[in-house]
């Protein structure tokens, strides 16, 4: 049996997978999603989010997707998981790949065209969006920067042809600055930042009622989720797995409720076992 059963639960509320389902909007990633969903109407271009590992990236790249779902007829939307590459050939074929875009090309400056061509079709003659969101962007190379930045060439006099959406990690900042042009296309920067208390709260909470936790029953007591937004510092990827490693102890233990004594013995734990 499946441990979150033993707890009366439907699902395992602390998995790491960017569920939307399990979404919790937080001021911070709400904030993010509304603007990156308004740069994307507004055809403005080139949106890029940071944040650390772990500040939930990944997930509001998949929530993004989904709120464009319903609108295949206006808008269509691809994502690139890991831009790792042998060459800029290979990354511009992935992108004609992604896009479905059917082609006999066989040199980096054959698939610009195809691109360009797809981007003029679906954007001007069928006034669709065209949405490329890539996640790690931190490791993104110069020349694929420099080919992103190409692309964001192709505008007609109202808007851009390419909506680029790119999630990466701080590092991502030193790499734009050494190319300024791709800095200045800059339509929309946020930084994703930790959860505050109350949204630490609010995302255990919310996680346990979706997978399946009765009403009126308590699972953390206010301590002990205090003492956990501490321990994780607010980062959502940290609160799910220590969650996760407290609800097994939890079971192991008999335990009913956790309380700020729990807490702290799965935090002495934890740092004895990297220690």
């Amino acid at each position: 049996m499946e441990y979150y059963k033993l707890l009366g639960l439907d699902k395992e509320p602390f998995s790491t997978s960017p569920d939307p389902a399990f979404f919790y909007n937080s001021y911070e990633h709400k904030e993010c999603l509304n603007r990156l969903e308004i740069g994307i109407r507004l055809r403005r271009g080139l949106s890029v989010v940071l944040g650390e590992v772990g500040t939930g990236k990944t997930t509001v790249s998949r929530m993004l997707i989904q709120r464009f779902a319903k609108e295949k007829s206006n808008f269509i939307v691809r994502i690139i998981l890991d831009p790792t590459f042998k060459s800029e050939f290979e990354f511009m074929k992935n992108l004609c790949d992604s896009f479905g875009i059917e082609t006999s090309s066989r040199s980096s400056f054959e698939y610009k065209n195809d691109l360009e061509n797809f981007l003029l079709q679906k954007g001007v003659k069928e006034k669709k969006a065209v949405v490329l969101i890539v996640d790690e962007g931190q490791k993104l190379t110069p020349t694929y920067i420099e080919v992103l930045r190409t692309l964001l060439n192709y505008e007609t006099n109202e808007y851009k042809l390419l909506q680029l959406v790119i999630f990466a990690q701080q590092e991502f900042l030193h790499k734009m600055k050494r190319q300024p042009n791709f800095l200045d296309r800059i339509s929309l920067g946020y930084t994703l930042n930790a959860l505050n208390e109350d949204d630490t709260k609010g995302l255990i909470q919310a996680r346990l009622k979706l997978a399946g936790l009765k009403d009126g029953k308590v699972v953390f007591t206010d301590k002990a989720m205090r003492l956990i937004h501490v321990h994780t510092q607010g980062f959502p990827r940290r609160i799910a797995m220590f969650c996760h490693q407290i609800l097994i102890g939890m079971i192991r233990q008999n335990k009913k409720v956790v309380d700020e004594k729990f807490v702290l013995d799965s935090i002495r734990q934890e740092i004895n076992w990297h220690a």
